[in-house]
């Protein structure tokens, strides 16, 4: 028997309605992946603010840089010179009991870290380049701060050799309850070079408080932020403190080449005078 029209026109409309109805299902399921993928980067991108975020203030708020080509060549050129230094202003005010920069005297002061008992560092601070970041060191070394503090950080990275020092806990926590700024005798090329005492930060200029750093091998730091105080330099007794503590490497935790001592180091004695 041959269709009638009518049950033509019923089978067109039903194939109609079949088309429809596929093309409405396709729509709602690119419509569902497109917001599912949106809520999993933006759980990402929060995750990944949350641990950046994380990262700078555990890392005591610098991380190595490798140089450019132009700073390599830089370095090259002048490495018999004294790198040039600058004092940095930026917005911001201290918190905290901070000592007053008057302390420094705008003289240079000469003392003595001790870590683990047995090495011995000679050390003099610059207190007409740096007067806040030596007079907080020097009051922090009067009252006996640093004693007991723990050497938390290490980085061996081949343009990124330092130990950071003078955390209260060995997570790399526990300052005395004061930050500071601004910014001094900052090394305009980048450039830290070895034997340098720098003051660690988190991510702005006033956030200096009572840690540092130990340069033991030429290190280049990122400057985007203002780069980092130069508080002084080691005279004596960095080759022990190699020897001794940076030769035996680290337990990663950053990267492969940024984690801890694996030679548990703490402060055990400073003197300034």
């Amino acid at each position: 028997m041959t269709p009638s029209k009518n049950q033509d026109r019923e089978a067109r409309d039903r194939l109609r309605r079949y088309t429809a109805r596929q093309k409405v299902h396709a729509t709602q399921v690119k419509r569902r992946f497109r917001d599912n993928l949106a809520g999993i980067i933006a759980v990402v991108v929060i995750g990944a603010l949350g641990t950046g975020t994380q990262i700078v203030y555990a890392n005591g708020g610098f991380g190595p840089k490798s140089p450019s080509a132009s700073s390599s060549a830089s370095a090259s050129a002048s490495a018999s010179a004294s790198a040039s230094a600058t004092s940095t202003a930026a917005a911001g005010s201290n918190t905290g009991d901070v000592p007053s920069k008057s302390l420094a005297d705008g003289r240079d002061w000469t003392g003595t870290l001790t870590l683990n008992n047995d090495v011995t560092l000679g050390i003099t601070l610059d207190g007409k380049a740096a007067p806040q970041a030596t007079s907080v060191m020097i009051d922090l070394i009067k009252k006996s701060f640093y004693n007991g503090t723990y050497c938390w950080r290490m980085s061996d990275a081949a343009q990124a050799k330092f130990l950071q020092c003078g955390a209260g806990k060995a997570d790399g926590t526990g300052d005395d309850g004061f930050q500071f700024g601004p910014l001094e005798n900052v090394p305009s090329d980048s450039l830290y070079k070895t034997g340098v005492i720098a003051m660690a930060r988190a991510s702005t200029q006033y956030s200096q408080a009572t840690q540092f750093f130990i340069v033991y091998g030429d290190t280049y730091l990122d400057a985007t932020t203002g780069g980092y105080t130069v508080v002084g330099t080691v005279t004596s007794g960095l080759s022990d403190m190699e020897s001794k503590i940076t030769d035996a490497g680290l337990t990663a935790v950053n990267s492969d080449t940024d984690g801890s001592p694996k030679v548990a180091t703490t402060i055990t004695g400073a003197t300034i005078k």
